[in-house]
């Protein structure tokens, strides 16, 4: 199949450093070149790919300190990406609702992955006026805001299954990776850690929009002994910080689309201890590869139960839900169900406009 994927801007694929969906997109992307299929990313210039690259600015905007105005990037590269879109099978939004308005007035089989939260009250209409477009979620509980949106399914994150090695000894350290940020629960992890009396190291990245955040409430709390706070980290530096812990703490209290940060641990054989929040109870398996919690006491109790937990058996759960050929092969089964879905339609068209002249339709 020739297949479009369209990422977002603001990080390069892979990212550099922090960069959930653009994570995803490149883990998906050399999957589906693996796999014998065409295709072409529209991303920042500074992407790693064996696909072909569409260059949509010079660099990820995120760190790019000349950048005001992301939205207009974005722009422009619909406007490429609709140039295009005859030389493809199928296009794969991962921006959003962004392209909605040009993909209703321009008939291709198109897919959007939506990434983000769906529970905010400034998505209802524009997702009700647009409420045909095929949408995939990246976990059930994404779509309890929304359910009557169009999905074509749901599809789990993946890694590649050789990014991550699985290391069978634990360290003797609690992980928290991610963002500094209200809905993350950054003050319950360094509140576990304290209540464990376990050090706590916190591999996060600090956005413009949480620094007063990290200012007022965070950095006060990082003066503990018990909390080492390292900043954002990168792939290279993932395998070690994960690997080496006794456990990763997912202290979330927002409704998580899809924390990537778990099934990486997983990858390493790092159990999780999570809140029950959003996708947390479909990606952990209870007992398995870590513990569901409801307070920060019951997570001091996982933390002091944690060696009960096989990390063999994390590592294992990882290999059999989590991996990047499991995410491409999902993706491509729906991928050619819309192009099918397409192809019918355009017979079907075809059918009304031969059968015009004679004051009947083909199709009702």
């Amino acid at each position: 199949m020739r297949i479009a994927q369209v990422a977002p801007l603001y990080e390069s694929i892979p990212p550099k450093l922090y960069g959930g969906t653009e994570r995803v997109v490149s883990y998906l992307t050399e999957e589906l070149i693996r796999l014998g299929h065409e295709v072409t990313l529209f991303a920042s210039g500074d992407s790693q790919t064996r696909a072909h690259l569409v260059a949509c600015c010079p660099s990820a905007l995120r760190l790019n300190q000349e950048c005001i105005d992301p939205l207009a990037h974005h722009i422009l590269m619909l406007d490429r990406v609709f140039r295009q879109c005859d030389d493809f099978d199928i296009v794969h939004f991962h921006c959003d609702y962004l392209h909605f308005p040009l993909s209703r007035r321009r008939k291709m089989p198109n897919v959007t992955t939506l990434h983000g939260r769906l529970d905010l009250p400034d998505l209802v209409p524009i997702y009700r006026e647009f409420a045909e477009m095929r949408v995939v979620s990246i976990s059930n509980s994404q779509r309890n805001p929304l359910p009557w949106l169009n999905w074509e399914g749901t599809v789990y994150h993946g890694l590649p299954e050789d990014l991550y090695r699985f290391q069978a000894k634990p360290g003797k350290y609690l992980a928290f990776l991610g963002r500094i940020c209200p809905e993350k629960g950054v003050d319950s992890a360094i509140e576990i850690a304290r209540k464990s009396g376990v050090e706590l190291r916190i591999a996060a990245k600090v956005d413009r929009v949480d620094q007063q955040y990290f200012d007022q409430v965070i950095r006060p709390l990082l003066h503990d002994p018990l909390v080492q706070f390292i900043g954002e980290i990168s792939d290279r530096d993932k395998n070690d910080f994960l690997g080496n812990a006794a456990a990763m703490l997912a202290p979330v209290n927002w409704p998580e689309p899809f924390g990537i940060s778990m099934i990486e641990a997983l990858a390493c054989g790092t159990p999780v201890i999570a809140f029950p929040r959003g996708s947390v109870p479909e990606v952990i398996d209870q007992g398995k590869s870590g513990n569901i919690v409801r307070t920060v006491d019951e997570a001091v109790e996982a933390v002091k139960n944690i060696h009960r937990l096989s990390r063999k058996s994390s590592r294992q759960i990882f290999e059999r839900r989590f991996t990047a050929g499991r995410m491409a092969k999902d993706y491509v089964e729906i991928y050619k169900r819309l192009v099918q879905g397409q192809s019918d339609l355009s017979e079907a068209e075809k059918g009304r406009t031969a059968s015009q002249g004679s004051g009947t339709w083909a199709v009702q």
